[in-house]
């Protein structure tokens, strides 16, 4: 069954309190949770744990293809890669805690500027992930925050979070040039990467990294005149549908939860 409620944060309390299981549905992703503790975290703007693990190289795109072939079905892909020798369980539950943090800031703050929040609650569905860390509510609402007040104290400048990533040529950054110092080499990455057109949600895709350190770094990048901020109220551009391709198998399990919950 389907609800629709108008204040998130009410909502995440309510549901910690009823110890609800479920999932939490918007146009920009989803929180699942089991016995009222966030248990996965799931947004187009973010790379997912497969792309992660994939993109790093810890994981062949085939090892982490047969995870979700085979432990999904069952809620237990996490599990599957564990119980395999793909991954330690420490190297899973520190991959998942990232992607869910890093997707449950984009679901709380969307960079689309007309917060609109998830808004439907979809009882007993789960993820095929399976279970690995669950997340209380207070704590993932405190790291939200946390995340906001870091963005604001690099540089308090929202424009450049869906804006195309503009490099500052050198000479007019006032920097020496491409062997001057920009800082610690994966944000050192990102200004490579950056070449006017994509936004820092498609630069983390790009790379397999936390689209969250992604905004953070190309907020610093801006503070340091390395990269261009785009004047106030100029028009962001529309938040793109997937930073990483989705799995047929995982979109089946999903339309399969929502049935099975109709």
């Amino acid at each position: 069954m389907t609800s629709r409620i108008p204040d998130l944060p009410d909502l995440l309390d309510r549901l910690a309190a009823e110890g609800a299981t479920g999932a939490l549905h918007g146009h920009v992703g989803a929180l699942y949770l089991a016995d009222g503790a966030v248990v996965h975290a799931e947004s187009p703007a973010v790379p997912d744990v497969g792309r992660r693990l994939t993109a790093g190289g810890r994981l062949t795109p085939e090892a982490w293809q047969e995870a979700v072939a085979e432990g999904g079905p069952g809620y237990r892909a996490g599990s599957y890669l564990v119980e395999h020798g793909r991954l330690s369980r420490g190297e899973l539950e520190l991959c998942h805690l990232s992607a869910l943090f890093d997707a449950a800031y984009f679901l709380l703050c969307p960079l689309d500027g007309a917060g609109r929040l998830p808004d439907r609650f979809l009882k007993e569905a789960r993820h095929w992930l399976g279970p690995v860390r669950p997340v209380p509510v207070p704590l993932l609402r405190r790291e939200v925050r946390r995340r906001r007040g870091l963005l604001e104290r690099a540089w308090p400048c929202p424009q450049v979070d869906a804006a195309p990533v503009v490099p500052v040529p050198a000479r007019a950054a006032g920097r020496p040039g491409p062997g001057s110092a920009v800082g610690p080499r994966g944000r050192r990455a990102v200004l490579e990467a950056a070449d006017g057109v994509r936004t820092p949600v498609q630069i983390a895709g790009t790379l397999g990294r936390s689209a969250f350190a992604t905004l953070l770094d190309v907020r610093r990048l801006a503070a340091a005149g390395l990269v261009r901020t785009p004047e106030a109220g100029s028009p962001a551009p529309r938040a793109p549908r997937s930073a990483a391709a989705v799995t047929d198998v995982a979109l089946l399990h999903r339309i399969r939860d929502a049935l099975e919950a109709l």
